[in-house]
This record gives structure tokens, C-alpha cells and sequence, in this order.
């Protein structure tokens, strides 16, 4: 049985009301993955906006495995020294990671995000050598049209991240760089301009779904269940 886990920030986490991509995975490799899976992590809970907190488990539709690794505001400088312990204790088999937002935003440059990239895939290898990662781009939120330094440090991070997956890809252990979804806009697929709606949770589980499947053979085409 596959274990999948979830690293991601706020996109990922989700808040309070909300399905989350994590949501709308579960529904597409329930429904086409044909074996049995689980999604592991120390995680299940929502951020609640009234606290300010990860203490909400009021999502949309509760009835799913809802583990993961994700945290309102953390990013790679955040879960590369929990990685290993986390992969270690969940046993997990692949990683779904989305990061980066938040360390260009407020912690690191492009350099040295990348850096963390690397220490992550170190970290998470020296648990399970033979896990998988699929690790999608930083997908660029509002903030690219008010600041353009930060819009840079995206473009930047992002050329970087192409070359860190190709250096760091392994046979027994594959880093699967996942093409962000090409139609995403962040005006419509977002509720405020970074996190996302339904259709901004369907194009990030589609844009993972259809890597895995063409690179790994896991999960076939995504397939849009609510």
C-alpha cells in the first residue's frame, strides 16, 4: 500500500470551510488509483482564521483520510529539518510537495530556497532512500504585480528548482518536477488572490495527478470528482 504525503504551506493546509487539493486528490485516487493508498502525516487539521491557529477540522466534507504535512505560513526553510523525522515515523512512500511562497515572501532568496530544496530531498532520502517526490513550482499570487522584486525571486527560484529536480533525480528515488497548471490565473482560480477556490483546488490536484500518471504510471488521468 502506497503512503502519500502532503507538504505544502497555506494552499495546502487549507482553512476552515474549505475541501482543500488535498480533498479533491483523495476523491481522484479513490475513484482511478485501483489499489489501496493512505495519505500519512502528523497533521489533519485546518487553519482557523478566528485564531489564527491550525485548530479547525470544519472542512467542507470531513470524510476523507485528511493527514498531512502542512502549515499556514511555513515553507522548505520550515519542513526540511522535520522531513526526515516526519517520512521516518509516517513511512511514507511519496511526497506531494508545495513550497516556496512563503520563503521568498518573508525568509529566503532564490538561492537560498534552492539550498533548502536540496537539504529537504537529502533529509526526507536518509529516512526512506527510495522515496518519491513530486514537487510542483511556486505558483505566483498576487503579490508578482505590486512588487517586482518578489515577482523576480519567483521566476528565479523557479528556473532554479528545474535544474535542483534534474541534478537530484535518482532511479531508486525519483524527484518528479510537476508542471504548474498552465491555465491557473490567480484572479479567478483564488478566493483572495493566493489561496485557492474549487477550480484552483481541481487544477493543482490535476497538475500532480497527471504527473504522477505520466511519469510514474500512478493514478491514471485526474479525474474531476466534486
Amino acid at each position: 500500500m502506497l503512503r502519500f504525503m502532503f507538504v505544502g504551506d497555506s494552499m495546502t493546509i487549507g482553512s476552515a470551510g474549505e475541501h482543500t487539493w488535498r480533498y479533491r486528490m483523495w476523491r481522484h485516487l479513490r475513484d482511478s488509483h485501483g489499489r489501496p493508498f493512505a495519505f500519512v502525516g502528523p497533521r489533519e487539521t485546518l487553519h482557523d482564521p478566528s485564531t489564527d491557529a491550525p485548530t479547525s477540522y470544519a472542512y467542507a466534507d470531513p470524510d476523507f483520510p485528511r493527514a498531512h504535512l502542512a502549515g499556514w505560513g511555513e515553507g522548505w526553510h520550515h519542513m526540511a529539518p522535520l522531513i526526515g523525522e516526519t517520512v521516518r515515523a509516517c513511512r511514507a512512500d511519496v511526497l506531494l510537495v508545495s513550497l516556496g511562497l512563503i520563503d521568498l515572501g518573508f525568509y529566503t532568496n532564490a538561492e537560498q530556497t534552492a539550498d533548502n530544496v536540496r537539504a529537504f530531498v537529502a533529509e526526507a532520502r536518509s529516512a526512506n532512500p527510495r522515496v518519491r517526490m513530486a514537487v510542483m513550482p511556486v505558483i505566483p499570487n498576487i503579490r508578482v504585480e505590486a512588487d517586482a522584486s518578489f515577482a523576480e525571486q519567483v521566476t528565479r527560484f523557479n528556473e532554479l528548482l528545474v535544474k535542483t529536480t534534474a541534478d537530484l533525480d535518482e532511479p531508486g528515488s525519483s524527484l518528479l518536477l510537476v508542471p504548474p497548471p498552465v491555465s491557473y490565473d490567480f484572479h479567478t482560480d483564488t478566493y483572495d488572490g493566493t489561496h485557492p477556490n474549487e477550480s484552483g483546488e481541481h487544477k493543482i490536484a490535476e497538475a500532480f495527478a497527471e504527473a504522477m500518471d505520466e511519469a510514474w504510471g500512478l493514478g491514471g488521468p485526474y479525474s474531476p470528482a466534486l
